[in-house]
């Protein structure tokens, strides 16, 4: 998940006026934050994506938040009924895939996985030992049952 995030905001990044006029098109923001969107939304993603690689403290969580923000978005689009670019890698994607509704599904389908790795983060580390959970059944030695 986290090169997926490094290549989405890559792309993002590398046309960033186009990705600014999709943003404008869903008129969520106001034009003078589409420039600062257009290019720190694709920067936030590649560090975020590059800090989930590398395990860094806080990643998954902006991961999910990004997540929450686009699925949002995605969802107002859906709402509205546009036909737009969704934003989410390239300018053409719209012509590649069914629009925003199909983005808004594969976002939905990353919050699982995010949630899952959050599970799966909780259960390897310190979630059971911490707490001093134990699920390893260590039956008794049989001279104490006997003796």
């Amino acid at each position: 998940m986290g090169l997926l995030f490094v290549w989405a905001g890559a792309l993002k990044l590398w046309d960033w006026q186009a990705f600014g006029v999709v943003l404008a098109r869903y008129h969520l923001l106001p034009e003078p934050l589409l420039l600062p969107a257009a290019l720190g939304l694709p920067l936030l993603e590649i560090m975020a994506g590059l800090g989930l690689m590398a395990e860094v403290r806080g990643s998954l969580s902006l991961v999910s938040g990004l997540l929450l923000v686009f699925a949002g978005a995605l969802w107002f689009g859906v709402l509205q009924g546009l036909e737009i670019d969704c934003g989410c890698f390239s300018p053409g994607e719209l012509a590649e895939h069914d629009g925003l509704r199909q983005a808004l599904y594969r976002d939905l389908g990353l919050l699982a996985l995010a949630a899952y790795l959050y599970w799966w983060r909780w259960r390897r580390g310190a979630g059971f030992r911490s707490r001093g959970w134990r699920f390893n059944y260590n039956p008794p030695h049989t001279e104490e049952i006997s003796g």
